[in-house]
């Protein structure tokens, strides 16, 4: 039975069928792209279950694929950058892709990758819950986030932040400890926590009313973040 359906593109022949070969001796189905319009079409036609998207592609590159993908799904995507394109990574992040690896990396690394993310968007009906904080409501089990009776679409790791943080109100988590807890990185293993601000950027600016002066995720000064204590403040 397949783990799932991966989506490589990379226009390096080489890294296309050495990841192809190790996803798929994994047990992943996985299919291939050239360039970042091959990409978006089978993005569209396969409907993967996550996207590794190179940045320098031909056609269009990793960050207008993800741009692209990012309209209408929430498909979990791995970027793979070059060593030194530390402003494409950021990039990369804010236009929504969920995790990046560095070039060059091993096809374990990237494997383990993956695996990480795609076990932590997984629902499971019986842990289902629904955390409402005024207006805002976040059902775990439907994994779906409402203000009031709009839908706020959220990418499966922001899902997955927003849940840690809001399931423990008044909690301050480290960046190593979010990193852990949502990407599933061993603490200290994953030393560049640049990851988890931009995630904590993108709900302020989807959730907040003031984002530049956020009321639900708060940051802890000396640690990293943590969600308003919002059972105090609702006695």
């Amino acid at each position: 039975m397949s783990k799932g359906k991966i989506l490589v593109a990379d226009d390096e022949v080489s890294i296309r069928q050495i990841v192809e070969a190790r996803l798929k001796m994994a047990g992943y189905e996985v299919v291939t792209a050239a360039d970042g319009a091959e990409a978006v079409e089978l993005v569209k036609s396969e409907q993967p279950s996550l996207i590794v998207l190179d940045i320098m592609m031909p056609k269009m590159d990793g960050l207008q694929v993800c741009r692209e993908v990012r309209k209408n799904l929430t498909t979990p995507i791995i970027m793979l950058t070059a060593k030194g394109d530390v402003i494409d990574r950021i990039q990369a992040l804010e236009l929504g892709a969920d995790d990046y690896v560095v070039k060059p990396f091993s096809p374990r690394e990237l494997e383990a990758r993956i695996k990480a993310v795609l076990r932590r968007i997984v629902t499971d009906g019986s842990k289902q819950s629904t955390i409402k904080v005024d207006t805002l409501s976040i059902d775990t089990g439907k994994r779906q986030v409402l203000r009031g009776e709009q839908k706020i679409k959220l990418t499966e790791m922001e899902f997955n932040l927003l849940e840690l943080l809001a399931s423990n109100p008044g909690r301050a988590y480290s960046r190593s400890e979010i990193l852990h807890q949502v990407w599933g990185y061993r603490i200290n293993q994953y030393s560049d926590t640049r990851v988890v601000d931009v995630h904590v950027s993108r709900l302020r600016s989807k959730l907040e009313k003031d984002p530049s002066d956020p009321e639900l995720i708060l940051t802890a000064r000396g640690t990293g973040y943590m969600f308003q204590n919002y059972a105090l403040n609702n006695e």
